[in-house]
């Protein structure tokens, strides 16, 4: 096989024929948002019921990680804008079966995703209408959010926008509160001090590596911010912007908030698993309907996710195609919108969610388990990508390096031993070692036909 068929760069320009309808404060608030998503609300719970108060460690350790991710990924698409995101770079630095690999993996992973947040909403809405099937409600949210993402891209913007606002807004006012009394200066609530985070590691080392394992996927989701700004009014700022905060964003939602609860709450209160962490720490403070206010928070966060999640799908699908790398009726594009792949992801999305009600113990838990560890097999591309792309962009076009991985190649290095520290830590533990094999099937299933693919195409020439 010939260097040139390896190496074959997906289109230059930034996917021409979608529309540009994403303002730069839809981008903002997107980027801003979407590290506040479900999986911290819902997820971590689970997490500071194993760890502990360690999980604040969990949480900067995985956060650590998170950010050399995000600064190898916002380098590679500040400099090739591409609603492909991290499968056109792939693609470009390693071939055609690499983004393959990456695209189509994660295009499951967020099919399958928004049925699960589908299944979340529905359940706090028949929490509060119990009398009504879930089921409809799962039905009436895909309706409005494929709707939402047939029309225009602005109307996905617009959504993010104030899902997005309300979302930091609340988080906002929980970091307040909750400082304020842990420093004792909340009226009527007494500082708990440091009497909840004497037994900093209950569980020992396993409970941290649960934690740890918890922590790592509670922050996918940030990669749409690089999806999204391939269709923005300006590409490369909106990426450089996005991954320059990433840092205190991090640091501020994820970190902050974690030390504030365990702080708040004790750790092994049943209320944290049962109710989340989030409003088991307002109820302790005895603020009047502040539980079901952070429930509609709640709501509003898994909303946004499957809204994203059906605009991240669509575009890596239409991407994909564009590259020739799937089934050509995906890469329809009308009015700016890949509507067709749009469809195809809600249904999937919805197909998933009715598989839960059918085939809870077999098919489902089998799906959930392939896609549990997506995420790091992105990651992987990711900084496998970035490595040959830096020296690439050095050499051909070191004006297009606006943002630029920090102490290259080392930290790259580093990032890909933590990726590779992870697996070792989810093969030790049973419950995320079958989700470790599956997600390695699945891998390697789409890695052989991304490859043969290659192979044909090569013979062709």
């Amino acid at each position: 096989m010939s260097n040139s068929t390896t190496t074959k760069a997906p289109q230059q320009s930034p996917d021409a024929s979608l529309s540009h309808g994403l303002k730069q404060r839809h981008l903002s608030m997107i980027a801003l948002g979407g590290v506040i998503g479900a999986g911290l609300f819902v997820g971590s719970g689970a997490g500071i019921a194993a760890a502990g108060p360690s999980i604040v460690v969990a949480y900067t350790v995985s956060g650590l990680l998170v950010m050399l991710v995000m600064r190898m990924l916002g380098e590679m698409s500040a400099a090739y804008p591409s609603s492909g995101s991290f499968s056109a770079h792939a693609e470009r630095a390693i071939g055609p079966w690499a983004g393959f690999t990456a695209g189509w993996a994660f295009w499951v992973l967020l099919c399958t995703a928004v049925g699960l947040e589908g299944i979340g909403a529905a359940q706090i809405v028949h929490g509060w209408l119990p009398g009504t099937p879930e089921w409809a409600w799962v039905a009436l949210f895909m309706v409005v959010f494929c709707g939402t993402n047939l029309a225009a891209v602005k109307n996905f913007g617009e959504f993010e926008f104030w899902f997005a606002a309300l979302k930091v807004g609340a988080i906002s006012l929980f970091l307040v509160l909750g400082v304020l009394a842990v420093c004792g200066v909340l009226p009527g609530t007494d500082s708990p001090g440091t009497s909840h985070l004497d037994d900093f590691l209950p569980n020992g080392g396993n409970g941290l590596i649960i934690g740890l394992l918890a922590s790592v996927f509670a922050y996918g989701g940030l990669e749409t911010v690089t999806i999204a700004a391939a269709e923005s009014e300006n590409p490369v700022r909106g990426v450089a912007s996005a991954v320059r905060t990433a840092m205190w964003r991090i640091a501020l939602f994820y970190i902050g908030s974690m030390a504030v609860i365990v702080t708040l709450v004790p750790w092994d209160s049943p209320e944290v698993v049962e109710k989340g962490p989030y409003v088991a720490a307002l109820d302790e403070l005895g603020i009047p309907g502040a539980g079901q206010l952070m429930n509609i928070v709640v709501l509003v966060a898994l909303l946004s996710a499957m809204n994203a999640n059906i605009y991240g799908a669509s575009r890596i699908g239409y991407s994909l195609v564009e590259r020739g790398q799937g089934p050509k009726v995906l890469g329809r594009v009308s009015g700016g919108v890949p509507r067709v792949a749009v469809l195809v992801s809600s249904l999937f999305g919805f197909g998933c969610v009715l598989l839960s009600y059918w085939r809870p113990d077999d098919v489902f838990s089998w799906l959930l388990n392939m896609i549990g560890a997506v995420i790091l097999v992105v990651w992987i591309f990711i900084a496998a990508a970035q490595l040959r792309l830096r020296r690439r962009l050095e050499r051909e076009a070191p004006e297009k390096l606006v943002v630029r991985m920090w102490a290259f190649p080392w930290l790259t290095w580093v990032a890909l031993a933590g990726m590779a520290a992870v697996f070792v830590l989810m093969a030790r533990e049973p419950d995320t070692r079958v989700q470790l094999y599956s997600t390695g099937g699945m891998t390697l299933v789409l890695a052989a036909v991304g490859y043969a693919r290659q192979r044909r195409s090569a013979a062709r020439r």
